[in-house]
């Protein structure tokens, strides 16, 4: 075996490591939000619903159901049950009549900003022994494998 395979190998086990950290991460983080959620009267689908709308703003169901990989069905009965609880409006595109948006109403701005805040809050006490260079070199990181994935 040469310096270059060994190479091979250790990068394959660091990839290995690394895939499985971030599937660890992520369903912690998954579970901490359904906690969070909890306190609330909106279901994980609809706060992910919500937080596309606070994000990027206004949106057909079209535009929302290929965002959550949902059918559009779903994401119907999805926007129903959030207009019911006056958390999203639907409203015509001034542009063309036939269009109609799923728009942020102020209580499910609200929501998302509390919880948004309350999950910040709990990685705030996860970090809360790593320096500043650590957490900035962390979110650096992370911000550059988000934009690879995002341009594949």
């Amino acid at each position: 075996m040469t310096l270059q395979d060994n190479k091979v190998v250790s990068d394959s086990v660091v990839v290995a490591d690394l895939e499985k950290s971030l599937r660890y991460i992520s369903g912690i983080i998954k579970q901490k939000g359904r906690e969070i959620l909890s306190n609330y009267t909106i279901t994980p689908p609809q706060f992910v619903a919500l937080q596309w709308l606070f994000e990027a703003g206004d949106m057909t169901i079209g535009d929302l159901s290929n965002k959550m990989f949902l059918a559009c069905s779903t994401t119907t009965d999805l926007v129903d049950r959030m207009e019911k609880s006056h958390l999203v409006m639907r409203v015509k595109d001034p542009n063309d009549r036939r269009v109609v948006r799923i728009h942020l109403l102020e209580e499910g701005e609200r929501i998302i900003e509390e919880v948004i805040l309350k999950r910040q809050d709990y990685l705030s006490k996860v970090l809360k022994d790593f320096s500043n260079d650590e957490i900035l070199v962390l979110e650096r990181s992370l911000a550059k494998l988000h934009q690879e994935m995002r341009e594949e």
